[in-house]
């Protein structure tokens, strides 16, 4: 699966929330129906079976309710992808990273073995299609989380390498797989925003300090507050025993010891990272030409940086819809060397199945303070639309999607919109724009009118009710903006049919 990441520590963002974004993105010629969705207790099973490796793992019998993004059709397992949970955690799972050989020689990853030449079923390790329904619905803190992953992957072992974001109020973590069994992970800086394409990105790591802290990691006390680094008990003798450690200084770099380095890289993954920071860190860094600091093809990017200004919701939806405007490889530029476009993989792909934004506002009541945004279809002409997280139901417009086209469903609506204005890119992009404006103004509007009216609504059903009411009033609203968008970028590529003539009839 390709998909792209940011997350952006309370400090680094504009109104002192913790955010976490994801791209989820089908693989190449795949496009997976998405709904958004209210997963309540009774629905969540204490046996759990994966659909793709078989795995079969016994859940706690007090989940809690959680919002979901999961397929729409079945056949490949749950894919719950993103969502938040009653404790007020969010979680986003899973961004699909490299290794190399050497770590996936030392602990092999968990493949299913069908039943075959007499030998039984051999079930496999868990992946993205069960991450968020085994974790999410159990965890209290972004730092639970991490450890109670850790413990199922160090027990069950993965069929694949994934990078894993939690967060709550206070932080956020970023969790990479290491082969089958192993892992790591690490507190992403207040002041800081990480960005992560395919690749196993942590660049920096304080392994003696993960191990010392052991005895930490299940508390959230105030005196362990600097708690930055987790890991797999064993990591330390796993990279010693297999020479995994690659720095000439004893400084270990996770990216070299445990990740990729290839070709395919410098067009599908580290361009994308490039770019992201190129837009938040603009003056920062040498970005382009002879002299540049970091190009596309750079293999050292940094992991995380501070940005030059607090971030929005309006950066992380623009970075996430990147086709790296402003530069030469802009698939759709009219400018530049024609051979340069196109030249690497959009963030904003054409696969994208959905963005979500799971944005944590501080200052706020715990049953109003959350915002999960969500976008359906390529991010490059998608909008991005804001629901109280802490929810009974989502609007009928989200959550009833299923693999019949139809414009009653936001995310057929989307993928139609992006695929009309794809083609008709130069007369449709104006509408796009006005459209995305549309729609994110009165989201912040909207938004902005319940939070008032939560501020003097103390009964909690009646707060309930507001909540769904304002999720309610927000689908509607875009649902009249997407048609009305829908109906001109039509108009547009119906101009540019190849059986168009000037001539009206006598």
């Amino acid at each position: 699966m390709g998909c792209t990441t940011i997350l952006v520590g309370k400090k680094a963002s504009y109104d002192g929330s913790t955010m976490i974004a994801r791209n989820d993105d089908s693989g190449s010629g795949h496009y997976m129906p998405k709904k958004f969705v209210v997963v309540h207790p009774e629905e969540q099973p204490r046996k759990y079976k994966s659909v793709i490796s078989h795995v079969e793992i016994d859940l706690p019998d007090d989940p809690m309710g959680y919002t979901s993004v999961p397929n729409a059709v079945d056949g490949e397992g749950i894919w719950a992808a993103s969502g938040v949970n009653e404790a007020n955690v969010g979680m986003t799972a899973t961004e699909t990273i490299t290794s190399n050989p050497r770590v996936l020689g030392a602990d092999p990853l968990v493949t299913y073995q069908p039943a075959q030449d007499g030998k039984e079923e051999a079930a496999g390790g868990i992946g993205e299609e069960d991450i968020v329904s085994i974790v999410l619905p159990y965890i209290h803190s972004a730092r639970e989380g991490v450890i109670r992953l850790g413990s199922i992957l160090e027990k069950y072992g993965t069929y694949e390498m994934n990078g894993i974001a939690f967060q709550d109020q206070n932080e956020i973590w970023w969790l990479e797989t290491i082969g089958g069994h192993h892992w790591m992970a690490r507190k992403v800086p207040d002041e800081a925003y990480v960005v992560m394409p395919n690749q196993l990105g942590i660049d920096e790591f304080d392994l003696e300090k993960a191990l010392k802290d052991q005895e930490k990691y299940q508390c959230t006390c105030e005196e362990y507050a600097d708690l930055e680094y987790m890991c797999s008990a064993d990591l330390k003798e796993f990279i010693s025993k297999n020479h995994l450690d690659l720095s000439m200084d004893g400084a270990l770099n996770p990216r070299d010891a445990f990740g990729s380095h290839d070709d395919s890289d410098h067009v599908y993954n580290t361009p994308r990272a490039w770019y992201m920071l190129r837009t938040l860190n603009p003056k920062t860094k040498i970005w382009d030409g002879v002299n540049a600091e970091f190009t596309p093809y750079s293999d050292d990017l940094p992991w995380c940086m501070i940005p030059e200004k607090k971030i929005t919701v309006e950066d992380v939806k623009y970075v996430l819809s990147s086709h790296y405007q402003g530069t030469s490889y802009d698939p759709y530029a009219s400018y530049g060397e024609k051979e340069q476009r196109g030249a690497f993989r959009s963030i904003g792909v054409n696969r994208t199945d959905f963005l979500s934004l799971i944005q944590m506002r501080p200052g706020m009541e715990k049953d109003c303070n959350i915002l999960e945004w969500v976008a359906f279809a390529s991010n490059a002409f998608n909008v991005l639309v804001p629901f109280y997280a802490t929810i009974d139901t989502t609007p009928d417009y989200f959550s009833s999607t299923t693999r019949e086209v139809t414009t009653d469903s936001f995310y057929w609506v989307s993928r139609m919109i992006g695929a009309m204005a794809d083609a008709s890119y130069k007369s449709s992009i104006f509408h796009i724009e006005r459209y995305q404006e549309r729609v994110m103004s009165k989201g912040h509007q909207l938004i902005g009118k319940y939070d008032a009216l939560l501020e003097k609504e103390s009964d909690a059903a009646k707060r309930m009710s507001l909540r769904h009411q304002a999720n309610q009033e927000i689908a509607d609203m875009v649902k009249k903006e997407a048609s009305d968008t829908l109906n001109k970028v039509l108009y547009e590529l119906s101009n540019q049919m190849k059986n168009a003539y000037s001539r009206s009839d006598a």
